[in-house]
């Protein structure tokens, strides 16, 4: 099995510790920096394929650190909170970030969610581009283009850009968004689809996805 290479951005030293232990037994291989600046420093002298990553940090927090990832990097971020408030959801995903996990959580589930956020689709893209508009989708060169200019998409932007277009015209409830897009199996957090829809419109333009109240998404035949 491929092993991968976890950024842990995590203040308290327990948490850092116990995670990183959990992870290496889960098969990842894991570093860790203890505040927002070292964080940042530790992502750009290496080359993670995940970074994990708590809201509230020291020096710089979290959210902050995320925004600097994605000015130079489309890496999966998952932001860890403490918090049930929903702002730190809502800013960790307006800034970029893949999903976040809630603390305290289990140690297999979170390492499953990674898995899931890691995990790559394999289901065949279509070889022509899809066009709606003036909106393009180069599924082979993995290219969105709008007005002729180049679009800058995620990851998981792109593949829940793909997804609807794939099947324009057909409503797409969040729980099968979550499955196809994320890996979920099971039913997780529908305001990542929401999130991730809302940062998707203010870059492919806000009449081509439409909201269904109720029952989901869907892409918008020009």
């Amino acid at each position: 099995m491929e092993q991968h290479t976890i950024l842990l951005v995590e203040d308290d030293a327990t948490i850092r510790e116990m995670t990183q232990l959990s992870l290496e037994r889960d098969g990842f291989v894991v570093d860790t920096a203890a505040d927002g600046p070292a964080g940042l420093e530790a992502f750009r002298a290496g080359s993670p394929d995940l970074v994990l990553l708590d809201v509230m940090l020291p020096g710089l927090d979290g959210v902050s650190v995320c925004r600097a990832i994605r000015e130079s990097s489309v890496v999966p971020v998952v932001m860890l909170t403490a918090r049930t408030d929903a702002v730190d959801v809502v800013l960790g995903l307006e800034a970029g970030a893949d999903d976040y996990v809630t603390k305290p959580f289990e140690p297999s589930v979170l390492a499953a969610r990674l898995r899931a956020v890691l995990r790559r689709t394999t289901r065949a893209a279509p070889q022509q581009p899809l066009r709606f508009g003036e909106l393009e989708i180069d599924p082979l060169g993995m290219v969105v283009t709008r007005g002729g200019e180049e679009l800058s998409l995620t990851p998981t932007e792109y593949r829940l850009l793909l997804m609807l277009a794939e099947n324009a015209g057909v409503v797409l409830g969040r729980e099968r968004l979550l499955e196809e897009v994320w890996g979920y199996v099971w039913a997780g957090d529908t305001r990542l689809v929401d999130m991730h829809v809302r940062r998707l419109r203010g870059k492919v333009g806000p009449e081509a996805i439409e909201t269904v109240r109720g029952a989901g998404y869907k892409m918008v035949r020009p």
